[in-house]
């Protein structure tokens, strides 16, 4: 595990029943794997567009959003991409896995994962995901964006503010690098459409999947101030 910064702006240090919680950002690897899973089958099992992709109506559902979650927090890590996490007393409760712009290598040309896929959710259900995810990448507004493809903060852990934390060291992180104008994330929740807008996303896009409008947002680089030449 790699400290991402000693965080002091954005600390959030919660009401008195909670008073010893403050959450802190760190750059995680594959060591927190297993928490990781944990934490974003938690975060999606109730999402609508996850309920679509993997057929919520049929039995096996929690199943299918389980090992989802597994193979792309897998393959994720295998391809040794970033992401970030906020630990309250050394607990992980959120994360973002971020793809950079100039390392986004595409889960469908992975065979073996959309062979893990079709093992394990269904040949149907693994098209499902792979047209999605085709269809949201075609809406970037550039090649130069780092994406958001797995976001979440532990529902126990929601409504607390950590949501905005999370996103602010998102956005400070990818503005490091030179090669990225943003970052785009995505969802079919409508409840999150104004929370994302409050944090300075801009809507870019709209996907049909299937009932679902699936809502692609982007988020410029905090722009860095030049000194005033004299």
């Amino acid at each position: 595990m790699l400290d991402l910064f000693e965080w002091r702006p954005g600390e959030i240090r919660l009401t008195p029943d909670t008073s010893t919680a403050v959450a802190q950002v760190h750059l995680l690897d594959s060591g927190y794997s297993r928490e990781a899973r944990s934490l974003l089958y938690h975060a999606y099992r109730h999402e609508p567009t996850f309920a679509y992709l993997f057929e919520a109506e049929r039995s096996g559902y929690e199943q299918r959003v389980r090992a989802t979650v597994r193979e792309l927090v897998k393959q994720h890590f295998l391809q040794e991409l970033p992401a970030i996490g906020l630990l309250v007393n050394d607990r992980l409760i959120g994360i973002a896995l971020i793809a950079p712009p100039q390392r986004r290598l595409g889960i469908t040309e992975s065979w073996a994962w959309q062979l893990r896929m079709w093992l394990s959710t269904g040949f149907r259900c693994t098209r499902r995901y792979l047209e999605y995810h085709q269809a949201v990448l075609a809406c970037l507004p550039s090649e130069s964006v780092h994406v958001l493809p797995l976001l979440g903060v532990h529902p126990q852990f929601q409504g607390k503010h950590y949501g905005e934390q999370l996103l602010e060291a998102v956005h400070n992180w990818c503005a490091e690098d030179p090669h990225s104008q943003g970052v785009v994330l995505d969802t079919g929740n409508p409840l999150y459409l104004q929370f994302y807008k409050r944090q300075g996303y801009a809507e870019v896009a709209e996907v049909a999947v299937g009932p679902i409008l699936e809502h692609v947002f982007f988020h410029p680089n905090p722009q860095v101030l030049q000194p005033a030449t004299p």
